[in-house]
């Protein structure tokens, strides 16, 4: 048998008090109740810590060195269930996410917004990353919530859509492509491309398309992030497809935009978590602030 919170109680309140009736008063515990369960508690550790007679109640030497423990157990244990309700009312608290950077440049900081001014003790750390380490760190639980592209079936990870995000095609600021009001796919191989190396999901997604249509992009570039491909764009090394969550990046970096057309292709950008894990209070009030505050482009 354990030593248990109430055991330590009694033992604590009547070693203060040194009397039995106003430690029984300070616990709402009867006499009777008090001492059976110091008795209960000297069993289980196998001596006497309290030395009774008919006018005095005094610690014995054990008693006397195991005081300050059951504070110190006493005060960690209402420590740590204040902790707990903290976190539960969301007045104390960490948070980890993980999303695309185009996202976390263009959309993530009016939500988070939202949120602080709900929940202004919850920290929150973004992790702005490609969209294949947004699935990863979900899928390893390095974090609890993560916004990216769409993904294939998955048995562990669970996708809900927040909206459709359309693809565009980003020029340097005088290419005669500007002129146009859309851009057909065919029209790109007609320029050096600099594109998002393999195997990103979008990487993927312009060689499905192009490959679906007969298309030859003439790719001379290629860099891990969508910051590279802005500025390579912007300095005149040739022109690239982004999704319309990057254009404001695109914009700050140099580039310009026009929507591709023939075909139009669109993904959906969601929200992702694991299955099977449940989310804590923080996690599944940003989700909500991402269903209520994120529209489409």
């Amino acid at each position: 048998m354990d030593i248990t919170i109430k055991q330590l109680k009694a033992f604590v309140t009547v070693a203060q008090t040194r009397n039995f009736a106003e430690a029984g008063e300070r616990l709402h515990l009867s006499q009777p109740a008090l001492s059976i369960a110091l008795k209960n508690m000297e069993e289980v550790v196998g001596g006497k810590l309290l030395a009774r007679t008919t006018r005095t109640l005094s610690l014995t030497p054990e008693g006397e060195a195991f005081l300050p423990v059951a504070q110190r157990l006493l005060a960690d244990w209402d420590n740590a269930l204040t902790d707990l309700h903290n976190l539960f009312a969301m007045r104390r608290g960490k948070l980890s996410i993980a999303t695309m950077a185009s996202f976390s440049i263009s959309k993530l900081p009016k939500a988070l917004h939202h949120y602080r001014d709900q929940f202004p003790d919850i920290n929150i750390t973004v992790q702005d990353v490609v969209a294949e380490e947004v699935i990863d760190m979900v899928r390893k639980g390095r974090v609890e919530v993560g916004v990216t592209f769409d993904l294939e079936e998955s048995e562990d990870l669970h996708f809900e859509p927040l909206f459709e995000d359309s693809f565009f095609v980003v020029t340097p600021q005088d290419h005669p492509l500007l002129k146009q009001k859309t851009i057909r796919w065919a029209e790109l191989q007609n320029y050096p491309f600099v594109t998002l190396q393999r195997p990103s999901a979008m990487r993927q997604m312009i060689d499905d398309t192009t490959d679906s249509c007969g298309i030859h992009l003439t790719v001379e570039f290629e860099a891990h992030q969508l910051a590279s491909i802005g500025s390579m764009v912007a300095n005149g090394l040739g022109i690239s497809v982004v999704p319309s969550l990057a254009i404001q990046q695109m914009q700050l970096l140099g580039a310009e935009s026009r929507p591709l057309t023939d075909p139009v292709v669109k993904r959906q950008v969601g929200i992702l978590t694991r299955r099977r894990y449940p989310l804590s209070s923080a996690a599944n009030a940003l989700v909500e602030t991402l269903k209520s505050q994120i529209t489409a482009p």
